[in-house]
């Protein structure tokens, strides 16, 4: 029987007979990143914290998830979504003619000097108050080996671990050095960092997704045979063996893509037929709009960066079999939206950031009420 499941504002499709057989256990939250889109997770974790509802024992979170997650463990309902609403919107944050200028990157510095300042200012002693013995992890990207690695997140280092879980190649100025590696957005190779939980024994998985539908992206490198992996504790192992004898030959076949795709945005001028998909994709904006906007900032072909787009795609592709077909010794719910968000990655209108906002919002009120619903049969069972 299948032990997955999904919660969105309008309905819950999941066995709760069977879900309520992992929730006894080690619970774990996974919050994907999505730049603005972010603000739908902020809507569910704000809607946990009106619900006084944390029944955690582990957070991973990826990007702007991470970022959420902070201002859930530090109790400040509302915070993740000033954050989005009133600083990324701002132009010190992101301007998108400053940056193809070559004037200004990504103003993470700026944004998460305004959130340690009042009126926001993040009170990461509550955090650390909250979240006790419990752990809290921001995913970022090995730059080195091009993997997935996770980082405290309320520590001593706390501001200098989210600019590297958002540090996104190209749009930040710069790769975050740590005395233990060099890092970039973990959305590079763990853009939903649901496999670590899982590693780390949790049987119960709650997912925050941004996106509703999984989205399809072009590339010519698809999973081999496309079907289910069955997962299991060695199940890593073996694949990354396999991922290590694949990488060389897939970094050629992806770069030759990438590069025939550079040559092709030659004859192409610079269009809202251009500026549109910026503002979308699943990493911040997708391949389609990098390889555009390397070539309208007169860049050479950066095998580096093709590179870290192949293994996003392949990771991701992995992630959503994952997600789809978990392990039986655990159960993943996704939250999500049921239909595509109104928000983009950069670039949102307040409208469409508010109501994406409502969406989370009520999206994690009805997860509560089906959570708590299921524990309730679940305790006298045990006694």
């Amino acid at each position: 029987m299948d032990n997955s499941g999904v919660v969105t504002s309008a309905a819950i499709r999941l066995d709760t007979q069977r879900f309520a057989k992992y929730t006894g256990g080690k619970n774990a939250l996974v919050a994907q990143g999505g730049g603005q889109r972010g603000i739908f997770t902020s809507g569910v974790l704000d809607a946990f914290q009106l619900s006084n509802f944390d029944p955690f024992d582990t957070f991973y979170g990826t990007s702007a998830g991470a970022l959420n997650l902070c201002a859930y463990l530090c109790r400040q309902r509302g915070l993740g979504r000033s954050f989005i609403l009133e600083l990324t919107t701002e132009p010190e944050f992101f301007n998108l003619f400053r940056y193809i200028r070559r004037k200004q990157y990504l103003g993470l510095d700026w944004a998460l000097d305004k959130i340690s300042e009042f009126p926001y200012k993040l009170d990461i002693d509550m955090g650390r108050r909250v979240l006790a013995d419990r752990k809290a992890y921001a995913a970022v990207t090995d730059t080195r080996r091009l993997l997935d690695h996770y980082l405290p997140m309320l520590e001593d280092d706390w501001r200098k671990v989210l600019i590297a879980t958002c540090a996104i190649p190209r749009l930040y100025h710069e790769a975050v050095e740590f005395e233990h590696g060099v890092y970039v957005d973990g959305g590079v190779s763990a853009s939903i960092p649901v496999q670590e939980a899982w590693r780390k024994e949790a049987r119960c998985i709650v997912v925050i997704r941004t996106e509703g539908e999984d989205l399809e992206e072009p590339g010519p490198l698809p999973l081999p045979e496309g079907e289910r992996i069955n997962w299991n504790r060695g199940s890593f192992q073996l694949i990354q063996e396999q991922w290590q004898e694949r990488f060389a030959q897939w970094k050629i076949d992806w770069r030759t893509f990438f590069y025939e795709q550079l040559q092709r945005a030659k004859e192409e001028k610079i269009s809202q037929q251009y500026i549109e998909p910026l503002n979308g994709g699943r990493w911040l904006f997708g391949a389609d709009s990098i390889y555009r906007l390397g070539y309208l900032l007169g860049d050479r072909f950066d095998s580096s960066l093709a590179d870290m787009l192949m293994v996003h795609y392949q990771t991701y592709a992995l992630t959503q079999n994952f997600l789809h077909n978990p392990p039986d010794d655990c159960f993943i719910v996704q939250i999500k939206p049921d239909k595509p968000l109104l928000s983009n990655s950069l670039m949102s209108s307040r409208d469409a950031l508010l109501h994406d906002y409502q969406v989370g919002l009520d999206s994690g009120f009805r997860f509560v009420e089906m959570f708590s619903s299921v524990s309730a049969r679940r305790i006298p069972e045990g006694q």
